[in-house]
């Protein structure tokens, strides 16, 4: 395993979403894992992985048991994930051993990262998340400050939207206006759980056979992006998941609201707010998609959006 690079592809990844502000992380990444190595007595314990954001280091400790050393830049949306998996305690979520604050760097508990929700059926995988959803959403928010807000975000939303939305298309600023008014009215009352935010099939894996993982569930999340707010802006990641079936029933439409609804039954959620919650987690991704930067959320989200527009 090469420990004195980043790999790549995630440092290609990392160019892409920050510029050049991303070389400084990349240039000192090996670093900040060597010297975790060390501190925290851990063994390298086979070939290194990535996603688009994290460099994730399998390793062993100094008992034997295995692990992952987890390495990402911290902004707003990663800097609040040991503040989450803390609050969790490792309840519905990956259990997190050790924490270094200077690099935002974590020791996780390892998991089966080749059994995700991807290997299952959508309504069990649904019925799963919608379980893990409530299992995290029970725990008391953390006291510790600096967690991103939904008022916070959604405001800003709102925002943005208003500008992008006057330069838009008729059909798209109709739908754009609509949501937006959606999430003028609940704005007031954002909630105040902590969510997941990015719960989708491949953020939930199996504990390893025979682990303490295992005694905790079948499953367990890992990845957050915490935010504080209503627990139906939880829910659309997972609709999102292997939405080519929905469009193989000829219908797309009925087939995401069917997946919305068996999800909010299965958190116990309010049928009404999680409609809206859902729409302003649309009019975020719909407002990126008129910014020009995120054209791949088209389809669904017009098409969700349409449907749940509709409903009302």
């Amino acid at each position: 395993m090469d420990r004195t690079h980043v790999p790549e592809a995630l440092a290609a990844s990392h160019q892409e979403y920050w510029g050049d502000d991303a070389r400084a992380w990349v240039d000192a990444a090996p670093a900040v894992l060597a010297r975790l190595l060390d501190a925290w007595t851990l063994t390298p314990d086979g070939p290194a992985t990535h996603g688009t954001v994290a460099w994730i280091v399998p390793v062993r400790r100094a008992d034997g048991s295995p692990a992952v050393l987890k390495l990402q830049p911290q902004d707003e949306e990663t800097v609040g994930e040991p503040t989450a998996l803390a609050a969790w305690g490792g309840d519905g979520a990956v259990l997190m051993l050790e924490h270094d604050a200077a690099s935002g760097a974590m020791l996780l508990e390892r998991l089966d990262a080749t059994r995700s929700l991807d290997t299952i059926d959508v309504d069990t995988a649904l019925e799963t998340i919608g379980g893990l959803a409530r299992r995290l959403h029970a725990h008391a928010p953390p006291a510790t400050t600096g967690l991103r807000r939904l008022a916070d975000d959604a405001a800003r939303i709102l925002e943005r939207t208003r500008v992008v939305a006057a330069s838009s298309g008729p059909d798209l600023r109709d739908v754009l206006d609509r949501c937006a008014a959606v999430v003028t009215e609940v704005l007031p009352e954002p909630g105040d759980r902590l969510l997941h935010w990015d719960l989708h099939y491949r953020n939930v894996l199996a504990p390893l056979p025979g682990s303490a993982a295992a005694a905790r569930g079948d499953w367990l999340a890992i990845d957050p992006k915490p935010l504080l707010g209503d627990p139906g802006y939880e829910l659309l990641p997972a609709v999102h998941n292997r939405w080519e079936l929905a469009v193989a029933t000829g219908d797309p439409a009925r087939e995401g609201l069917r997946r919305l609804d068996l999800l909010t039954e299965v958190m116990g959620l309010d049928r009404d707010r999680a409609r809206a919650w859902t729409l302003a987690r649309l009019l975020a991704n719909l407002t990126w998609l008129a910014e020009g930067h995120r054209a791949w959320f088209a389809d669904p989200d017009l098409t969700l959006a349409r449907a749940l527009l509709r409903r009302s």
